[in-house]
């Protein structure tokens, strides 16, 4: 994980490849955004950011509450599949 982890673009194109396994799975954005969810708790709870961005999206991760990290997991879906 931690070589994923350590660019950014890297983590992106890992987390787009994530999402569209599970959209190939069946699982619907909501099923998605709160797998999100609990992949980005993992992270900010047991994982050192690796980067600038990481460190920025962490930063925001721990000074907001549960709807707020919902949010930054649903925008960071979105950044991927935009991509």
């Amino acid at each position: 994980m931690s070589t994923v982890l350590s660019n950014f673009e890297t983590w992106k194109h890992f987390l787009h490849d994530r999402v569209d396994q599970a959209k190939g799975m069946g699982l619907n954005e909501d099923t998605i955004a709160n797998l999100a969810y609990e992949i980005g708790s993992f992270l900010g709870e047991k994982v050192d950011p690796k980067n600038e961005q990481e460190r920025a999206i962490k930063e925001l991760w721990d000074v907001g509450d549960e709807q707020e990290r919902k949010t930054i997991a649903g925008l960071m879906v979105k950044l991927v599949q935009s991509s």
